[in-house]
């Protein structure tokens, strides 16, 4: 599939939740959610997604994940994970999502998802981008 073909399939499947494909740590946790809870919510690097829909939210999507739904950010950050996590058909993950809903929770769940953002580039990745050099 070549890269129209992927802005197209991907624009079409929503809700869709918007990562940097060129972070290493970012498809690295993404994976992982993918692999343990099987989330029905597609996940894309958001350079696939079309411009008319990313262009608006640049800044935001270098700093966190958004879902998009009908054409629009719907939740970013730990918000959007909990949605990501949450549409698994799994019970645990649906409660766990909805644990990180909860007041306190939610609040320690934003804080430590920008702590975790704001240093992504020094944690191991598979990708230049978003990991420490190799030794």
């Amino acid at each position: 599939m070549d890269g129209d073909e992927m802005s197209g399939a991907a624009a079409s499947i929503e809700p869709v939740l918007a990562y940097d494909g060129d972070c290493g740590f970012c498809q690295v946790v993404i994976d992982r959610i993918r692999r343990l809870a099987g989330p029905q919510i597609e996940a894309v690097p958001w350079q696939v997604l079309p411009e008319r829909l990313t262009a608006p939210h640049l800044a935001r999507l270098d700093r966190e994940v958004l879902l998009f739904h009908n054409g629009a950010v719907r939740a970013g950050g730990a918000d959007a994970l909990a949605r990501f996590v949450g549409s698994s058909s799994a019970r645990r993950y649906q409660l766990a999502a909805a644990a990180a809903g909860l007041p306190g929770v939610r609040t320690c769940a934003r804080q430590v998802y920008a702590l975790v953002a704001k240093n992504r580039r020094h944690m191991r990745g598979r990708t230049v981008s978003c990991a420490l050099p190799r030794p």
